[in-house]
């Protein structure tokens, strides 16, 4: 056999390099553990910190208060009984392993009072002192504020710790203490807390005033005027200098039997004034929310869930990458850094010119009982334009996004400037009044806020006559007050000082999970089981429905927020009179039995009558003979159209798990037609496919989703 050509090492030299290899790994120098919430807020702040840094999210709260029970010990100050959430088993053994190794560990979840309460939650299940120097926080994710941020860490704020419990500790306390009041009188399932009472009696309040409320007749006459070949409107005003309602079509008759329609008219007074309009101050969350649902047609946790998405960081490509577009999106401050105002001044002075930059910008008026915490809700960089980032953006994050950066850079430019006319014209001591404005300098509304438009009229002077054209008497009834959209019931909470900025999403979910209220056009619609729940509030827990009591509560939540007050003593003022209350609730309140509707028809299994029962998700038809008997059906509405596949079944409106309508076949699943767009029982001329209606601006359109054909437009 032939020698191997290969040497071995020599012993001390074998020993040498293992020796150097185990030196190389204890080298190997510990990282700095970072703990944040979620993994994309993670991802973006490690990039920034480099590699002496790990990152690694807690996916949200990892200890709570217990489902099964109550979990507050109300006669040991309220002291909590927290658990660690099920399912978070392996989140939490992982944050202890990383925090074991690592060199240093800091926590720099949310910056408000709910990323306290977690930082909190996290150093007693690492074995951390909350009295260290480890907590960091910051209101936006960019490169500098982060990394400014790490050179002054804090330790945790035990105030507004304090101040989470409290809240946390209340809202267990009315929830645990009526819900099973409500599941044993009532039905199960339901539920009660502070806020979404507040929320649930205001829409109840409003109904009640729309069934009140009585239309009352008046009629208007709106006139066209001419000066040479200039036209323009007038409105009745009133006689002899009086203003003059008509209250019927026996007064217009009166005062246009006073005019001759041939002959002049005189323009007895003309004022012109130059006025402006100043901007509103960028977004609050409460604003935001509001806007969110007027302009984009956004729902509350659907603009919350696209501002988090914004907030904690998109990949913009380049050399930036992943970068949070927005600042903090729970706040109540409309208040802006010198640095941000700097740099919007910057912007506009190069891309619109000097006098669209506001020397003095606007200053929102805080709401009361604002903390002033963060800042408004701004765009990390104003040069991010969002249509430099758009393609990065999904359609909902572009849309919010463009809002927030339009609001705020409209707030720091200059007011829009319009001149304006108002025209008084007589005869016989009947005046008329036009009012006219033009736009002498757009201001901020170079980009933001559009909504008035120039109503321009002629050159009138003092001593002028004008001929009257035709005359427009109309009959009109007061309407009743709107329902609730998502935005007005917003800012009625904001108002009345109920809730903070975290709270609204959540509390509007909750009130339609628990079907008290249905969505109707885009408005709040109290249901049978929404108003039977508010009614027992109102009776037996009339301080939980009490505007004023419960905004004198967040008073005191917010007070202990500032150390000013002791979040036992604020809970144990608002739960010994509503402990009362409940043990007088237990003892007089009676079991409410709500009829089951008849449905008009036999089960079709055991030939019971069907009855129309509740569900989470509204009404349906179940057998009376329940729960021997659990047939079920849905309850479906025909829309007078045959299928146009099977040509024998109904074409019905269903509802999808996100609550959106479609159309299907009333055969399935024998016949498995199914439509987003209403099908309208004709069928296309060039094609043969079946026609749809598809909502449009200004009314609806058929068209053939096959091709090209559409018919007009019906207004």
């Amino acid at each position: 056999m032939a020698a191997s050509t290969t040497k071995a090492k020599p012993a001390a030299k074998r020993k040498t390099a293992t020796k150097t290899a185990t030196k190389r790994k204890s080298k190997t120098p510990a990282k700095k553990l970072v703990i944040v919430e979620s993994p994309s807020k993670a991802k973006t702040i490690e990039k920034y910190l480099g590699r002496s840094y790990k990152v690694v999210a807690s996916l949200g709260h990892i200890r709570d208060l217990p489902k099964s029970k109550m979990g507050v010990d109300v006669d040991n100050d309220y002291e909590p009984h927290y658990i660690s959430i099920r399912g978070k088993g392996d989140v939490i053994k992982g944050l202890r392993k990383e925090a074991k190794k690592a060199k240093a560990v800091y926590l720099a979840s949310d910056p408000d009072r709910e990323g306290e309460a977690i930082a909190w939650h996290l150093s007693y299940l690492l074995g951390l002192d909350p009295k260290d120097k480890n907590r960091v926080v910051f209101n936006e994710i960019t490169k500098d504020t982060v990394k400014n941020a790490f050179k002054e860490p804090r330790s945790i704020d035990m105030d507004l710790v304090d101040a989470q419990q409290a809240r946390r500790i209340l809202d267990r306390l009315v929830g645990y203490s009526i819900s099973p009041l409500l599941w044993k009188k009532v039905k199960k399932g339901l539920s009660a807390g502070r806020v979404q009472s507040i929320a649930l009696d205001l829409i109840i309040q409003r109904e009640n005033e729309i069934k009140a409320f009585k239309p009352q007749e008046y009629w208007t006459i709106d006139s066209e005027f001419q000066k040479g070949r200039s036209k323009f409107m007038a409105s009745f005003y009133g006689t002899h200098g009086k203003k003059q309602p008509l209250d019927d079509n026996d007064a217009v008759q009166k005062i246009l039997g006073q005019l001759d329609r041939n002959g002049d008219f005189n323009v007895v007074k003309v004022v012109k004034k130059e006025r402006k309009r100043f901007p509103a101050p960028p977004f609050t969350t409460s604003t935001m929310q509001q806007d969110a649902n007027r302009k984009l047609n956004f729902r509350t946790r659907k603009t919350m869930m696209a501002a988090q998405q914004l907030y904690e960081g998109i990949n913009v490509g380049g050399k930036e990458g992943s970068v949070g577009l927005i600042t903090y999106m729970r706040t109540d401050s409309t208040r802006i850094s010198s640095i941000a105002k700097h740099e919007a001044s910057q912007f506009l002075h190069k891309e619109y010119g000097a006098e669209y930059a506001a020397t003095k910008p606007v200053k929102g008026k805080l709401p009361e009982g604002a903390q002033d915490a963060h800042e408004a809700i701004r765009p990390s960089s104003v040069f991010r334009t969002p249509a430099s980032i758009k393609d990065y953006l999904t359609k909902d994050q572009f849309r919010l996004y463009q809002l927030i950066w339009s609001r705020f850079v409209a707030s720091q430019m200059t007011p829009e400037v319009l001149d304006t006319m108002a025209v008084t014209i007589d005869q016989n001591d009947v005046q008329f009044r036009a009012n006219g404005s033009k736009t002498k300098f757009a201001g901020f509304t170079k980009i933001y806020d559009k909504t008035e438009k120039n109503n321009v009229l002629p050159d009138l002077s003092e001593g002028d006559v004008v001929k009257l054209s035709k005359t427009d008497p109309q009959q009109h009834f007061t309407q009743p007050p709107a329902r609730y959209s998502e935005a007005n019931l917003i800012k009625a909470l904001e108002e009345n000082g109920v809730g903070r900025p975290s709270t609204y999403a959540p509390t509007l979910d909750t009130i339609q999970r628990r079907y008290y209220v249905k969505l109707e056009a885009r408005r709040f619609v109290p249901t049978e089981l929404g108003e039977i729940v508010n009614d027992i509030i109102q009776e037996y827990f009339p301080d939980v429905v009490n505007v004023g009591f419960t905004a004198s509560l967040e008073e005191q939540l917010d007070a202990t927020e500032e150390g000013k007050e002791n979040w036992v003593k604020v809970v144990d003022s608002f739960y010994k009179p509503f402990s009362k209350e409940v043990a007088t609730a237990e003892e007089s309140m009676e079991k409410i039995q709500i009829k089951d509707e008849l449905a008009g028809f036999n089960c079709d299994i055991c030939g019971a009558p069907m009855v129309v029962k509740m569900g989470r998700y509204g009404k349906f038809f179940a057998c009376s003979r329940f729960p021997d008997c659990r047939n079920t059906k849905p309850i479906v509405k025909e829309i007078g159209v045959v299928c146009p596949q099977c040509k024998k079944g109904q074409v019905i409106e269903r509802k999808s798990k996100k609550n959106r309508i479609f159309y299907g076949c009333s055969r399935f699943p024998d016949c498995d037609f199914v439509s987003w767009d209403k099908p309208v029982g004709r069928d296309c001329p060039k094609d043969g496919h079946y026609l749809v209606e598809k909502k449009v601006k200004g009314g609806k359109q058929v068209l053939c989703p096959n091709g090209d054909y559409t018919e007009n437009v019906q207004k």
